[in-house]
C-alpha cells in the first residue's frame, strides 16, 4: 500500500493500543474514499481517552455539526430522567390529552410503545416525492409550526405494540410529552424554557455537553426527532455517557436500569431497543449496523445521510462518525469501512 500522509498519521496518537498504522491507514481510507460519501469528523475514544481524532478541511474541533435522528437517543435519555424522577411511568397510557378521550384507540399506547418506535401510529419517514412523506411534511411544510399537533393526529395502522416502524414523529410526541410534564402552560415560550433549563441542568451540564444545541419549533416543543448540534467531542460524551451506564465521573445521573432498557432488544425488533439501534440483525433484513462483524452488544445512535454515535462496551470503545452519505450505495461503504476501524480493537 502507498505510504499514509502526515496528516493520516497525525490524526492518530502515538500509542493508540492498536497497531498505529492499521488504524491511521483505515481513518484515512474513511476520508479519501468517494463511495463512502464526505466524513467531516472522526473521533475514537478508548476506556474514554481520545486516541484519533481528524476532520475535514472546513471543520474542527469546535465545529457544532448536526447529529440527524441521532437526537432520538437524547431524547430517550430526557424521558428516563423524567421517569427516574417519579413524573412519567413506562407501562401507562402516554399523556397525550387528544388520545384520552373515550373510546380513541390511541389511549392503549404506552410510553414504552413510543420508545421502541412500535407505537403503531400511521407515518411515512420516506416517500417519493419526499414532500410527500410525513416526515418531510411534519419538519417543513404543514406541520412545522407545532409538530407535536400534527403526529399527535395521526391514526392508528397497527395495533399499539404489535409493529416496529421508526417514526421521526415518535420522537416529537415524546418530546411533547416531557414539556407538558414539565409546565402545565401552552405559551410556547414557557414550554421551550421549561424542557431547555431541565435538559441542561439536568444532563447537558453534568455530563458536559455544553456544545449541543436543541431546537424548537414554533409551539414550544422540542425536536426531539433531529435537529441537533454539537461538536464531535460532545457527540462523543454521550456515547461515553452510555457506556458508563449513565454515569460521568462517578456521579449516576441516569438510572443503570434505563440504560439497560435503553440497550435492550425491543419485542418488535431486536435490532432496535429504546431510541438506540443494536448490532443484531433486522427484521426487515436491511441492518443498519454490522451483525457478525462486531460484538452483539456493540450499539449506536444513528442519524440519517451516515451520522454516527458508535458505542461497544465489551471493546471499551466509542466512535464518532460525522459526515454526509447520501444514499445507500455510500451507507453500505461507510459502514464497511466503521466495521473496519471497531474491527482492530480486541473483544473483551
Amino acid at each position: 500500500p502507498p505510504p499514509l500522509s502526515e496528516q493520516a498519521l497525525a490524526a492518530v496518537d502515538a500509542k493508540p493500543g492498536v497497531p498505529r498504522e492499521k488504524l491511521a491507514r483505515a481513518i484515512d481510507e474513511l476520508f479519501t474514499d468517494d463511495q463512502a460519501g464526505e466524513t467531516r469528523a472522526l473521533l475514537v475514544l478508548r476506556n474514554g481517552r481520545r486516541i484519533a481524532e481528524r476532520y475535514a478541511e472546513g471543520f474542527d474541533r469546535a465545529t457544532p455539526l448536526d447529529g440527524g435522528s441521532a437526537a432520538t437517543c437524547v431524547t430517550s435519555v430526557l424521558i428516563g430522567l423524567l421517569v427516574a424522577d417519579g413524573r412519567l411511568r413506562l407501562n401507562e397510557s402516554a399523556p397525550v390529552p387528544i388520545w384520552q378521550r373515550s373510546g380513541d384507540p390511541r389511549g392503549e399506547i404506552t410510553l414504552r410503545h413510543l420508545l421502541q418506535m412500535r407505537a403503531g401510529l400511521r407515518h411515512s419517514e420516506q416517500a417519493d416525492p419526499a414532500n410527500a412523506s410525513d416526515r418531510v411534511r411534519m419538519l417543513f411544510l404543514d406541520g412545522r409550526d407545532d409538530m407535536a399537533a400534527y403526529a399527535e393526529a395521526q391514526p392508528l395502522e397497527a395495533v399499539p405494540g404489535r409493529k416496529f416502524e421508526f417514526s421521526s414523529g415518535t420522537g416529537i410526541i415524546l418530546a411533547d410529552i416531557a414539556a407538558r410534564t414539565l409546565t402545565a402552560s401552552d405559551n410556547p415560550a414557557l414550554r421551550h424554557k421549561a424542557v431547555a433549563d431541565y435538559l441542561r441542568t439536568r444532563f447537558l451540564e453534568p455530563a458536559d455537553m455544553r456544545s449541543l444545541v436543541p431546537e424548537f419549533d414554533a409551539s414550544g416543543t422540542l425536536i426531539g426527532a433531529g435537529m441537533m448540534h454539537a461538536t464531535a467531542r460532545d457527540w462523543a460524551k454521550l456515547g461515553e455517557f452510555l457506556r458508563s451506564n449513565g454515569s460521568v465521573r462517578g456521579a449516576q445521573l441516569l438510572p443503570h436500569d434505563w440504560v439497560a432498557f435503553m440497550t435492550s432488544p425491543s419485542s418488535r425488533n431486536p435490532g432496535y431497543g429504546a431510541g438506540l439501534w443494536l448490532n443484531r440483525p433486522q427484521p426487515q433484513g436491511k441492518d443498519m449496523l454490522f451483525p457478525g462483524k462486531a460484538p452483539s452488544s456493540l450499539f449506536a445512535c444513528i442519524g440519517e445521510e451516515g451520522q454516527y454515535v458508535l458505542v461497544s462496551p465489551g471493546q471499551r470503545l466509542t466512535l464518532v462518525r460525522l459526515g454526509r452519505s447520501g444514499d445507500e450505495r455510500q451507507l453500505g461503504a461507510l459502514r464497511q469501512h466503521l466495521a473496519d476501524i471497531v474491527a482492530l480493537f480486541p473483544r473483551s
